[in-house]
């Protein structure tokens, strides 16, 4: 009973102990501190260690996506114009510094090449899905690498997408559809209509509405400009409404009036570029760079990365809890998952051994098999070969009779032969004689 009455007062006293963050009370101050100089702090060292931005252009060979670029910074970015003859779709990528006022900027422009010039557009969206992973992959593995080096880390990750669209002025495309739909939830859409001085203004409104509505119906998700912060929430608003922008892009200046305005000269009139009643290109660049280029940063590592982070933490085997919904260390994490690993090892290891030693069998069988076939062979070539010298001897022994046999009747002929000649030699001598007689006769 004492020590259930013992454990019961340790669970009241830790029932007590606060979490940090819990409880909190606001007190006042007798005089000034100084950290309401913080914001100012994190002005200058965010200024002097400088930011970096990148945008992902995606759209059909030939919208205008260099131009555009080159407008909306106010300079020529170097790049080669793209052809239509790519094989397939792939993905270039170049890093400005860029420098205003004593603000410094590394702007990474990452442009589709070859995008909607094949035939078979069905994969189309794949490079740029596979790019986009890459960048969250290298971020990933520098955060969990043990020595971090963050902040000096040159942070790859796409922060806006600028989906161009083609002026047809009827609907999206379906590449369009399927391509955004891959990248919601990977990136910060924003689609715009390139090119838009190529239909008039009301084919212009009508278009705008058939893209926005195709985009709801398809659950596309786009970028919306946040209307959470106060000071910005009225022209965020009002710009979520004129979504998607139309724009133009030109580095061409033309004198109108007193003024060197970027515009495009056509035979029927000119347009201007930063004129918002001819295009949205004010609209675009007010709402990208000059009022939510920090939110598009924030969104991306806050909302886009933790989603890639949690998937794949989650394949590796990490979780916050366990079945009964307790918190999981990362260190419970790590060591079962090591032993998962080391059974899969230790598993793998026995199957590989008794692979080996059943692939050795299968060897040592297949060598004993071919060892008796050759001894077999062996034996048959022998005995073939004692028939063949048995064969040779034989006719040897028959050759050599025919020789003897052949010389005994060679001699027997010369010895016949020489008694014959020796006999008709005698004759004749006996009929010379005869001759002779009978002559005297």
């Amino acid at each position: 009973m004492e020590a259930e009455a013992n454990s019961g007062s340790l669970e009241d006293s830790w029932a007590f102990i606060q979490r940090p963050g819990e409880g909190c009370r606001t007190v006042p101050l007798a005089g000034h501190v100084g950290f309401d100089s913080l914001p100012d702090q994190l002005v200058n060292k965010s200024v002097s260690q400088g930011f970096c931005f990148n945008i992902l252009c995606v759209g059909e060979t030939g919208l205008g996506k260099s131009t555009l670029m080159d407008t909306l910074f106010n300079t020529k970015f170097e790049g080669e114009p793209a052809t239509h003859t790519q094989p397939g779709v792939q993905l270039r990528s170049n890093t400005y510094d860029l420098q205003e006022s004593n603000v410094g900027l590394k702007l990474t422009i990452v442009s589709t090449v070859g995008f909607g010039d094949q035939i078979n557009k069905e994969d189309s969206y794949k490079p740029i899905v596979e790019f986009i992973d890459a960048q969250f992959e290298a971020y990933l593995q520098e955060e969990l690498k043990i020595r971090r080096v963050l902040h000096a880390y040159h942070d790859s990750r796409i922060h806006a997408c600028l989906y161009f669209i083609a002026p047809t002025g009827h609907s999206l495309k379906s590449l369009d559809l399927v391509t955004m739909k891959k990248l919601d939830s990977k990136v910060n859409i924003i689609p715009i209509i390139a090119k838009s001085d190529a239909i008039s203004k009301s084919e212009l409104t009508k278009f705008k509405i058939k893209i926005t509505s195709e985009l709801v119906s398809n659950g596309v998700q786009i970028y919306q400009f946040p209307t959470d912060d106060e000071s910005v929430a009225e022209i965020n608003g009002t710009m979520n409404a004129h979504l998607p922008f139309a724009v133009i892009g030109s580095t061409e200046e033309l004198k109108i009036g007193n003024k060197m305005m970027k515009a495009r000269q056509y035979p029927w009139g000119t347009v201007q570029v930063e004129n918002e009643a001819h295009c949205d290109f004010v609209k675009l660049r007010e709402m990208l760079i000059r009022v939510n280029m920090e939110d598009l940063r924030e969104q991306t590592h806050s909302r886009h990365y933790e989603l890639y982070r949690r998937c794949k933490l989650e394949e590796m085997g990490f979780q916050d809890t366990d079945p009964d919904s307790k918190p999981f260390s990362l260190q419970e994490t790590y060591e079962a998952k090591r032993n998962e690993f080391l059974g899969e090892l230790q598993k793998k290891e026995e199957e590989m051994r008794q692979m080996f030693v059943q692939r050795v069998k299968e060897k040592e069988a297949e060598l004993k098999e071919a060892e008796k076939e050759l001894h077999e062979k062996f034996d048959r070539l022998k005995k073939l070969h004692q028939d063949e010298k048995k064969k040779l001897e034989d006719k040897k022994k028959s050759l050599d009779d025919e020789v003897n046999a052949f010389k005994q009747r060679k001699t027997a002929a010369e010895l016949l032969q020489s008694q014959s000649s020796q006999a008709g030699g005698s004759q004749t001598l006996k009929r010379d004689k005869e001759k002779k007689n009978l002559g005297f006769l």
